[in-house]
């Protein structure tokens, strides 16, 4: 039986403050926010560690699909210091969501994401 805690969803939304993050300066803080500084993001298109790479990773997704915004999709879900949630990439102009997925995320004793284990469950041909 999981439990649903603050910790859990306040670590999520830190998460999406992030990826949600346009500009240089408010991406660099947000990741800072959310991840432990030897944080680290994996999915089948990345792996990367440390702010810089994911901030990085970040600014090519909104560069590859500008006027996006990723949101949550159902409740998070968390016991100890995991949590898992899924989510979805909303054209902000249409509403119309081509690519979605689940994230499974370990936290430090701060609250901090320290990894990130993504799964792409919808995305586009070509993307």
């Amino acid at each position: 039986m999981s439990v649903n805690t603050d910790r859990h969803q306040t670590a999520a939304a830190r998460y999406f403050e992030a990826w949600n993050a346009t500009e240089p300066e408010a991406l660099g803080k947000a990741v800072a926010a959310a991840w432990a500084p030897e944080g680290s993001y994996t999915d089948p298109l990345a792996d990367v560690a440390g702010h810089a790479q994911i901030a990085a990773v970040i600014a090519a997704a909104h560069a590859r699909f500008p006027g996006f915004v990723f949101r949550p999709l159902g409740a998070v879900d968390g016991h100890h210091g995991t949590a898992r949630f899924g989510w979805e990439l909303v054209n902000e102009a249409d509403g119309s969501a081509p690519v979605a997925g689940f994230d499974v995320v370990t936290l430090d004793e701060e609250g901090r994401i320290r990894r990130v284990l993504g799964f792409l469950d919808r995305v586009p041909a070509g993307a």
